[in-house]
């Protein structure tokens, strides 16, 4: 066997066990990580938009338990949630993400610019006391995905 036959044989030898090594670590891993994703809304006028993505995104992986989502609001789109302006539509798609888990976040900044209080929001409202981005920040830095639409 000259020295060419032995380097392929080696390279080919080693190609097929990274490959074994590879099919194995593939059906060792959990059959599905829970992806985590964060929608960032700030516009007013792309509330209902936003709402309806989350929906679809939910309904799109088989349900609740497959994602975990949370949405950052702040800005004029904060308004939208105040319980004495919600329209029932929004009201309905509020309360039902809360029981689906979705983490309602409301800008701490927002809040004391618009004057309102977790009392003044939608039921299931949590304060994001540093504020808004912060919090979008935080919650990128532990692995979720960030959706603007």
């Amino acid at each position: 066997m000259n020295r060419r036959n032995m380097l392929w044989s080696a390279v080919t030898a080693l190609g097929g066990t990274l490959g074994a090594s590879s099919a194995r670590a593939a059906t060792e891993a959990p059959a599905s990580t829970k992806l985590k994703v964060v929608y960032h809304l700030s516009d007013a006028e792309k509330v209902n938009f936003v709402l309806g993505n989350i929906q679809n995104h939910i309904d799109g992986v088989g349900g609740p338990d497959h994602v975990t989502i949370a949405l950052v609001i702040h800005g004029p789109a904060l308004k939208a949630f105040h319980w004495a302006q919600a329209n029932p539509d929004i009201s309905k798609r509020v309360g039902d993400f809360s029981k689906d888990g979705v983490e309602l976040a409301a800008c701490g900044n927002t809040m004391k610019a618009q004057n309102v209080t977790l009392t003044d929001l939608l039921p299931g409202f949590v304060s994001a006391e540093k504020g808004g981005v912060v919090r979008l920040a935080e919650l990128q830095s532990q692995g979720y995905l960030y959706l603007r639409p």
